[in-house]
């Protein structure tokens, strides 16, 4: 209570008024609406959403249990607007894109649990190598337009937010099993009661799969304790506690032009090594102040670290006599040839409070929410080379040894207000965010290891420092037309700021690399289109005035970035929900559904001048002039890329189910399609020999799920098919060729007490 009241923040205002939601959206909603959630509040129930100057989208527990989803990916696909990138086939390490921007690593995207920060780094180095399973959630959030404001540092593409279950009153236990192909195990439990004066839940995953290529093996144990307590009716407190491990046979690399015709799937590299650990701790407090004034408080504490060993970072990277010696080839990968460590440790901790106003204090409609946070991290970055394919510790060749030896720090305060200022049937919403960062970086000696011992190669101890401000504004309005239709948008300034090691050199000095600045604007209509089907339609853009991009975009994450000067997003979005029971055209014992989600990304382009080369090979000309038109353009000859489509940036995404419930039985037919997009700055058509540049196609497949459980009964079983037709397919090139999901069958049972 006296951090609250020193920290003075602001938690998520319940409307006033809104539209009554249809009943599905009232079962699929993530947030409890019968009473105060403890937790920060992203969208809420369709309640909540209906009075948000943006556009919304939830996946709730129907949702996913209709499309039995195995991953993250399959979840996020159902919302407009989201790329959900796969990567390896277990959604392990998701890459997100929201409105056309680039989804690697989910860099552009800010990540929630409960309206806390999921990522281990979200200012100093945003990328995602760490997801929980998505049984853990009960649903999720996405929240994208001027309501951004209210959480950051991104606020650029939108908010993901995922929801944990609350702990139950009474006593219950859920078991859930399932096997499929390419060694596919899932066995989540979950167990919850009162107990200790409050209610606990006790959540436990373990699963495993061959994923997407041979030679893998991905393995993930989650654990996730939740307590929650009240202490009369002005106080609540929830405690949260989880840890997470990865073990994991994968590789970084992708596979060159003349490896993926040889074999789509194949891998060569089966002594590579992904080791993760996950700690976290959440405490989290709300206060009811008084009539109409709610204080929340969250504290929260993550450790993670990562040990990434591997003889290929990318298919441009094959063992050679060059770079090392004793490998003298591909030929050698299992016997004499090296790897690379590369060991990461994150320590993340911060405190947040909001304060929640009720206008009826002052005597008119409305609400104001007012939150601080303070937040800082540090991270630990290693590289050591090893003298075998299954080394674990620095070598003594050429090239081994210690190669990078840092730590790198930022430290943030971050302050916002927003208020609802009602006026009949137009609401006024402005919003304004502080985000205050200062950046470290220390370049320790690389002589010596922290035991003593020497590491070959010697680089000199440096540091620098770096501070970055800026006041992002933004303001949206919703204007009820009819009792269940609404019209909403906004504009805000999207930010997001460059990483560490972006911003501060090797060297300690300072990058000429600005951070992410945009206007974003947006306009829709959402609401019930007739009893029984819901529409949201919404029109965006997003102009910024610097966009950051990998200088070699085929570089993947690790690549140098560079500022990429200004760029144009603009399209639209269109989700329809379909009910037969909600519309009275079916009895309350059958159901005949259907959902879609599309996006059309019309404009995805460099806005400026931007110089870059196409490579030569096969002595063609690639590409072609999308400014002018004209083409093809001759290899290995610098031009202006302005015009441009941005890399990574699919015209059209969508996804579309439909299905029947009928006593205990459920049926769902699922498409999901994808267009082509390009790998590179100068859109080359062909591929390259590497597998890095060159138009990806698209591509669709179909996926069907059906499962059967008497009503109100205690046992469940189904089955889940992905990708029916086996089509195979190209997901990414940023690091060479990867495939996409191959067939997956799974069947299971789910038992509950």
């Amino acid at each position: 209570m006296a951090l609250a009241l020193a920290s003075v923040a602001v938690a998520a205002a319940a409307p006033a008024k809104a539209n009554a939601p249809a009943l599905a959206d009232q079962a699929n909603a993530p947030v409890d609406a019968t009473g105060p959630k403890v937790d920060i509040v992203v969208v809420g129930d369709s309640l909540s959403a209906a009075s948000i100057a943006g556009s919304t989208s939830t996946v709730g527990e129907i949702d996913m249990k209709r499309s039995r989803v195995f991953t993250v990916n399959d979840a996020l696909r159902q919302v407009p607007g989201v790329f959900a990138r796969d990567e390896e086939g277990a959604g392990a390490r998701p890459n997100i894109g929201i409105r056309g921007l680039n989804p690697i690593r989910s860099t552009k995207v800010l990540l929630l649990e409960d309206g806390i920060p999921l990522g281990y780094a979200p200012y100093g180095d945003n990328a995602a190598y760490y997801h929980p399973p998505i049984e853990r959630f009960t649903g999720i959030e996405v929240l994208k337009g001027a309501a951004q404001v209210r959480f950051g540092p991104q606020t650029i593409g939108g908010v993901v937010n995922y929801i944990t279950p609350d702990a139950p009153e009474d006593v219950m236990a859920r078991f859930t099993g399932s096997y499929g192909n390419r060694d596919t195990l899932s066995l989540d439990g979950m167990v919850g009661g009162a107990a200790l004066g409050g209610r606990l839940l006790l959540h436990v995953n373990h699963k495993q799969t061959d994923g997407n290529r041979d030679n893998q093996a991905l393995r993930f144990t989650d654990i996730f304790l939740k307590g929650q307590w009240e202490f009369g009716a002005d106080h609540a407190v929830t405690l949260k506690v989880s840890r997470f491990n990865e073990d994991s046979q994968v590789t970084y690399s992708g596979l060159t032009r003349a490896e993926f015709a040889a074999d789509p799937r194949g891998n060569p590299f089966v002594n590579d090594d992904f080791q993760t650990e996950r700690w976290n701790a959440t405490l989290s407090h709300r206060w009811a102040l008084g009539e109409g004034l709610t204080l929340k408080t969250a504290a929260y504490y993550h450790y993670f670290t990562r040990d990434w060993w591997r003889q290929s970072s990318n298919s441009g990277q094959r063992p050679n006599d060059a770079s090392d010696p004793a490998c003298g080839g591909m030929a050698n990968l299992l016997t004499t040839c090296g790897n690379e460590g590369r060991l990461r440790d994150y320590d993340t901790w911060g405190a947040e409070s909001r304060l929640a106003i009720d206008h009826a204090l002052l005597g008119f409609g409305g609400e104001t929410e007012i939150g601080v946070r303070y937040h800082e991290e540090r991270q630990r970055r290693r590289q050591w080379n090893g003298d075998t394919p299954s080394a674990r510790t620095p070598g003594t060749g050429v090239n081994a040894g210690v190669r990078e030896n840092n730590e790198r720090d930022a430290r943030a305060f971050a302050a916002f207000i927003q208020s609802r200022i009602e006026l009949g049937k137009l609401s006024i919403i402005p919003g304004l965010r502080g985000e205050f960062i200062d950046f470290a970086r220390r370049n320790l000696p690389t002589d010596v290891l922290s035991g003593g011992r020497p590491s070959g190669a010697v680089t000199a101890a440096t540091s620098a420092r770096q501070s970055l401000d800026k006041v992002l504004p933004g303001i949206g309005a919703t204007f009820d037309i009819a009792p269940a239709v609404t019209l909403y948008g906004g504009v805000h300034r999207g930010f997001a700021p460059p990483r560490v090691e972006d911003i501060i050199t090797a060297a300690g000095g300072t990058a000429d690399l600005d951070a992410e600045l945009s206007w974003n604007w947006e306009a829709g209509i959402r609401g019930n289109v007739v009893k029984g089907v819901r529409a949201d339609a919404t029109f965006f853009v997003m102009n910024f005035e610097n966009q950051i991009v990998a200088q070699s975009v085929a570089g993947g994450i690790g690549a140098t970035l560079t500022s990429a000067g200004r760029t144009l997003h603009r399209g639209g979005e269109l989700s329809l929900n379909v009910s037969s029971r909600d519309a009275g055209w079916s009895t309350g014992d059958t159901d005949v559904f259907a959902r879609m989600a599309g996006t059309w990304v019309a404009t995805a382009r460099y806005n400026s001048t931007r110089i870059a080369t196409a490579p030569c090979f096969d002595g063609a000309t690639n590409g072609t002039n999308v400014a002018t038109g004209s083409g093809p353009v001759p290899c290995a000859v610098a031009r202006n890329v302005q015009g441009n489509r941005l890399p990574y940036s699919p015209e059209w995404l969508l996804s579309a189910a439909l299905g029947v419930e009928h006593m205990g039985f459920t049926g769902q037919v699922e498409v999901v399609s994808q267009s082509s997009m390009f790998a590179d700055d100068v859109n080359l058509i062909a591929q390259t020999p590497d597998g890095q540049r060159g138009r990806i196609d698209g591509w669709a497949q179909v996926n069907l799920a059906a499962s059967y459980g008497p009503p109100q009964g205690k046992w469940e079983v189904f089955v889940s098919a992905r990708n029916l037709f086996d089509k195979l397919f190209v997901i990414d090139r940023a690091r060479g060729n990867l495939p996409g999901q191959p067939f997956m069958l799974q069947g299971g049972v789910t038992v509950r007490y």
